[in-house]
C-alpha cells in the first residue's frame, strides 16, 4: 500500500485498548493510536513476514507485523501511514452504513441489479442450483437467469449474503468485459496491451497512454450496451488520448450510434449503486 506523504503526527504512544466483541485470531491484540486528536484502533497480529502490512477487514484496520518488529517500529508505520488510514476507515465506516442503511437489498428475496435487470437472492439453494469454479464463486443457473441461488443458510447475515454477490458480480463481470473487448478488438484491429477491473468511486473506466485499460467492475450493474460503450470510450484512446472531435468520430467508428448509451451512463452514478467492499476486488 502507498503510503501518504505529509501524514499527520502522532503525539501520544499506542496503548492496549479494551478488548473487541469479536474473537481475535490466536496470538492478535487490539491496539490504539492517537494521531493529531484522532483516535486509529487496530487489530495488531504478528508473523514471519518480512514487513509490516496494513488491511482494512470486516472488523476494521489489522496490522500485521514481522515478530521482531518492535511497538515503537509499529507506531512509527502507523503514524507514516495515517492519512492512508484515516481514509480508508472512514471509507470502510461508511459502507457499513450503507449496508445498514440496505436491509431489505441483502437478503433473501432481495433485488440487485445485474446488466440493467433486477436479479432475485435466493438462498439455502439445492445443490442443482449452482456450480463452483476454482475459487468458489457461484454460477447462476442460465435457466433462471432473473434469480442467483447462493449456498449460503436462509439465516445468512446481511454482510455475508452482499459478499456472496460481490464476488459472483466480479467474476461475471470479468468474464463479459473480456468477451465484449474481443469483440471489438476483434472488429476494429485495436489491441488492448492490458486491461483490469477497478473500484473506483466516480469514474466508469481509465486508459493509460501505454495501452491499459481498468474497467469499474460495477458497470455490471449496467445494460449491455452501456457496457459496451464505455469499453468503446476506453478502446477509443487507444487512437486519441484527449475528448477531442476526432476521439469521439473514433467512438463512433468503434460503436455506431453510441450516444444513446452515453446519455443513459449519465443517469448511472457508481455511488448511488449498491454498497460493497472495495478491497474485495481480485486480480
Amino acid at each position: 500500500m502507498r503510503a501518504e506523504s505529509h501524514a499527520p503526527a502522532c503525539n501520544t504512544p499506542a496503548t492496549d485498548a479494551l478488548p473487541a466483541v469479536a474473537a481475535l485470531p490466536p496470538g492478535a491484540r487490539w491496539r490504539e493510536l492517537l494521531c493529531a486528536g484522532q483516535a486509529i484502533r487496530f487489530m495488531l497480529l504478528r508473523s514471519h513476514r518480512r514487513s509490516i502490512g496494513f488491511r482494512i477487514c470486516e472488523d476494521g484496520l489489522r496490522i500485521t507485523a514481522p515478530v521482531w518488529a518492535s511497538l515503537k517500529q509499529i507506531d512509527d508505520a502507523v503514524q507514516t501511514k495515517a492519512a492512508w488510514i484515516t481514509r480508508k476507515l472512514s471509507d470502510w465506516q461508511n459502507r457499513h452504513a450503507a449496508l445498514a442503511a440496505e436491509p431489505d437489498c441483502w437478503r433473501a428475496g432481495g433485488h440487485f441489479p445485474y446488466q440493467g435487470r433486477p436479479v432475485r437472492i435466493v438462498l439455502a439453494a439445492p445443490a442443482l442450483h449452482f456450480s463452483s469454479n476454482t475459487d468458489g464463486q457461484v454460477a447462476m443457473p442460465q435457466a433462471q437467469a432473473n434469480s442467483l441461488y447462493l449456498p449460503l443458510p436462509t439465516d445468512a447475515d446481511s454482510a455475508s449474503i452482499c459478499k456472496a454477490v460481490q464476488a459472483w458480480l466480479q467474476q461475471r463481470a470479468r468474464e463479459l468485459f473480456s468477451l465484449r473487448i474481443g469483440h471489438f478488438e476483434r472488429r476494429t484491429g485495436l489491441r488492448v496491451r492490458h486491461w483490469r477491473l477497478s473500484a473506483a468511486n466516480t469514474r466508469w473506466g481509465s486508459c493509460s497512454s501505454d495501452g491499459r485499460i481498468m474497467l469499474n467492475w460495477k458497470l455490471i450493474h449496467c445494460a449491455p450496451d452501456i457496457i459496451d460503450y464505455v469499453i468503446a470510450h476506453e478502446l477509443a484512446h487507444l487512437r486519441e488520448m484527449n475528448h477531442s472531435a476526432a476521439f469521439w468520430h473514433e467512438v463512433g467508428q468503434i460503436m455506431p450510434n453510441y450516444e444513446q448509451a452515453r446519455a443513459r451512463l449519465k443517469q448511472h452514478d457508481p455511488r448511488r449503486l449498491p454498497s460493497f467492499d472495495p478491497s474485495l476486488i481480485k486480480e
